[in-house]
């Protein structure tokens, strides 16, 4: 992890929808989606993150993420420090969906480093 300050975390957040969502009957996955989009929405708008890009797992992966990887989704970017980082996994904790939290279905881990810099 950066000690310098002012240079931002490299930060990787991976996700994993949950057999939850998969119970789910077809109606009630609108829902989660939604939800979905605004955790993400939240995540590209907490103050100081840059998102770096993104990448979606599902047309190749069907149904549940086992235990750690292969993830579902994964976000990558620059944030300004740890707390932002815990603050971008809490939305998996508080966004709402109906009377349950968004952690019902999805999960969440988040790793830090730094960028690489690959030689010239």
């Amino acid at each position: 992890m950066s000690d310098t300050p002012g240079k931002p975390l490299r930060a990787l957040l991976c996700g994993a929808v949950t057999q939850n969502f998969f119970d789910l009957p077809a109606d009630a996955i609108g829902p989660v989606w939604q939800a979905t989009g605004e955790m993400l929405k939240g995540v590209r708008d907490l103050p100081g993150v840059k998102i770096l890009g993104t990448l979606d797992d599902d047309e190749l992966m069907v149904g549940t993420s086992p235990n750690g990887w292969p993830w579902t989704f994964y976000i990558m970017a620059d944030m300004p420090d740890h707390a932002t980082v815990v603050a971008a996994c809490n939305l998996f904790r508080t966004t709402a969906v109906g009377e349950h939290l968004l952690w019902k279905y999805m999960r969440v881990e988040a790793r830090i480093g730094r960028d690489l810099t690959i030689p010239a």
